[in-house]
């Protein structure tokens, strides 16, 4: 397929795209192209009576929608982090096609018939335990997918997941064009006094390169953060917080309201639910998790609940004392928190979070973050640059190599580090390709993109980098985080592609590298060998670090109940709410907080109208799943704790046990594996600072 006679950059045969290529009229012929041939081969299994086992079904049909897989991979990335209006409309008019053909695959019959007649075959029991549990899978995503249901009811189910489909995708749009849409320009440095000097400079930035003077705040979150952390100007900082918190609500543009979208959102998934026969949405959610059922999520939900709350009222009461003595504020409102929590840090522990930003520079960071995984895994990053790599969507993109020690390619991966307009918020990681067998008997390497919103270097008026980006110590953990992600995917040792790196694995588990791979941040080991001050060149002092790790749980009841807030809030929705019951979605928001937050917000909150991760991001019913996975992350860091942080052989076991396996077994056995039992609670709570000393 060509577009004005240029070969089409998305059909070619390459190892990586040409993304500096790709354009919005490639999108719908290239999605096309590739679902006319993968149906076409879909059509030939099913009528091919031969194809009746592993190696003459199961892996045609899989790589019959691998490319589609592929390709919409890539216009999903450019679409979250290159959003134009073509790209936007290309991608729209493609979204109900992929919702359509893979829903049509779920609802197949006669595929589910191939599978279910494996499953029974005498030869099921010769097929590896990767190969017997992608059967499996295959066989509840069938039923999921509403392949027992009659003819009319499949098509009700169909009709509702092209809708849903298409909801998410515009609540994301929403959240993005609401942020983008605020600006507020100050004429001089004196509205913004209390900002550091970064801070202030990526402002004045910010306005030249939009060809106005003075200085430019958004709610971009590296402009946000800052206002909120250190602005003085109290007004400013309610003004900003009121912008962010109204985002695509009916306080803003009406084509941009997500109330709406929620409230139909909510509807179809309990129509899907009933459909498939399942009393709620949450259970239907559960059936490919480790958790049982809604009600054991909000039993372990309550009890993170009783145990952090009084941790919480503690932090709550330390700042409100606080702010009364030391910043004349009788009263704190939303707007106050960040930076009076700023303040308290900086007078208990006697640094600032611009002092420790100033340690960590790009590249000193990047080359600790991969000593890290080089200890303990013995791979390498290598930089491909100039020629030699591949071409990029954006000039700050970057791409690497991950070797073993023999300098055998074992994964790549991009990496998106800077927030810019017309670029989803958020961090995460997301596959670009999956690790595989090919027909040759080569290995197809995986490849991931792992993409941040940090602060951007300091330009001058040209464009050109005067001083690579600083990062936050938050902003070190978020890298840490994603990476870890990343080497779930990237250091998978499965080939069958439908349970490789973080294909198949329960949603509720999917966070533990994640979150284990944080842990390391807070090693003095690590810390000393990725800082560098930014004029001195000097590694972090110790005693500065010692003052970070005393300050390490600062506030940690107030951070574990804003996620609890979020993951009762979420389940409880998705289970137990009913419109019908006379009650909004910030009714039983408002409900939820009475029993978990301590402080109030404003009433023109709008924070479900923003929250993108249980309505555009695949955590509905699952919001839970980041405390769930963080008892399984922090128990298994505990056993390097035992054993030494960066002890190799502790690494490989980790590497063995659970990276390595993927989805290819469930979570659970993955963990036991690796520990040598069930995970407790208890490295949790201290790994928080909730544990009573006294």
């Amino acid at each position: 397929m060509t577009t004005d006679h240029v070969p089409n950059p998305l059909l070619a045969i390459a190892d990586t795209f040409r993304y500096d290529a790709i354009e919005a009229t490639h999108v719908v012929p290239a999605v096309t192209t590739v679902l006319a041939e993968a149906t076409a081969a879909i059509e030939r299994l099913q009528t091919d009576p031969s194809a009746n086992t592993w190696s003459s079904f199961v892996e045609p049909f899989e790589a019959a929608t691998e490319q589609v897989s592929h390709i919409w991979s890539a216009v999903s990335h450019l679409s979250a982090v290159s959003d134009t209006p073509p790209l936007r409309a290309a991608y729209n008019i493609c979204l109900p096609k992929i919702t359509e053909f893979w829903t049509a695959l779920s609802q197949n019959e006669a595929l589910f018939d191939r599978y279910r007649a494996i499953e029974a075959s005498a030869d099921f029991a010769s097929l590896t335990q990767v190969r017997q549990r992608v059967i499996v899978n295959a066989l509840r995503d069938f039923r999921l997918g509403g392949a027992e249901l009659p003819p009319v009811e499949k098509a009700r189910l169909a009709a509702i997941e092209d809708e849903l489909a298409m909801l998410s995708q515009s609540f994301s749009e929403h959240v993005l064009d609401a942020t983008n849409a605020f600006v507020l320009d100050l004429a001089d440095a004196a509205a913004l006094d209390g900002l550091p000097d970064d801070a202030l400079a990526a402002a004045k930035s910010r306005a030249e390169t939009a060809g106005v003077s003075g200085y430019r705040v958004t709610l971009h979150m590296p402009s946000y953060l800052a206002v909120m952390q250190f602005a003085k100007d109290r007004s400013l900082r309610e003004t900003v917080y009121a912008a962010y918190s109204k985002r695509a609500s009916e306080f803003g543009s009406p084509d941009q309201d997500n109330g709406p979208l929620i409230t139909r959102i909510l509807a179809l998934r309990a129509k899907a639910a009933t459909l498939l026969e399942y009393d709620d949405y949450a259970s239907l959610s559960m059936v490919p998790k480790m958790a049982d059922s809604p009600a054991d999520v909000l039993r372990f939900l309550e009890e993170l609940r009783v145990r952090a709350r009084p941790f919480g009222m503690r932090d709550r009461d330390e700042l409100q004392g606080f702010a009364q003595q030391h910043l004349g504020l009788d009263h704190l409102e939303a707007w106050d928190i960040t930076f009076a929590s700023e303040r308290l840090r900086e007078h208990r522990y006697a640094f600032s979070q611009q002092e420790v930003k100033e340690y960590f520079p790009e590249t000193k960071v990047l080359q600790g973050l991969f000593r890290v995984v080089s200890r303990l895994f013995a791979v390498e990053a290598l930089q491909r640059v100039g020629d030699d790599a591949p071409s990029l969507w954006h000039p700050d993109v970057k791409f690497f190599d991950l070797v073993d020690a023999s300098g055998n390619l074992v994964a790549q991966f991009y990496l998106d580090l800077y927030a810019r307009v017309g670029k989803r918020s958020g961090a995460w990681m997301a596959s670009a390709r999956s690790r595989a067998l090919r027909a040759d008997g080569s290995c197809r390497t995986p490849i991931a993109y792992l993409t941040c919103n940090f602060s951007e270097p300091l330009r001058d008026a040209s464009g050109q980098v005067v001083r690579e980006a600083l990062f936050t110590h938050s902003e070190v953990n978020t890298l840490f985080h994603e990476f870890g992600h990343g080497l779930h995917h990237m250091l998978t040792r499965v080939d069958e592609s439908a349970v490789t790196g973080i294909r198949g694995v329960e949603w509720d588990a999917v966070e533990l590298p994640s979150q284990f791979l944080e842990n390391f941040c807070w090693e003095w080991d690590v810390v000393e060998h990725m800082t560098a001050q930014i004029d001195t060149g000097a590694p972090i002092p110790r005693a500065l670090f010692d003052r970070m790790l005393a300050a390490k749980n600062f506030q940690a009841g107030l951070q574990t109940l804003r996620q609890l807030e979020f993951a009762i809030f979420d389940m409880q929705l998705h289970s137990r709410f009913d419109p019908r019951d006379g009650r909004s979605v910030l009714d039983l928001l408002n409900e939820v907080r009475k029993s978990v937050a301590v402080f109030e917000v404003p009433s023109y909150n709008r924070q479900p109208n923003q929250f993108s991760h249980i309505f555009a991001g695949g955590y509905a019913a699952g919001y839970y799943s980041y405390k769930w996975a963080e008892v399984l992350s922090a128990d298994a860091y505990a056993q390097f704790e035992e054993d030494g942080v960066l002890n190799p052989t502790t690494g490989a076991r980790f590497l063995e046990e659970i990276l390595g396996v993927g989805g290819s077994r469930p979570a659970i056995e993955s963990f036991v594996s690796f520990r040598g039992r069930e995970p407790g609670l208890e490295a949790l709570l201290r790994h928080n600072g909730m544990v009573d000393t006294a």
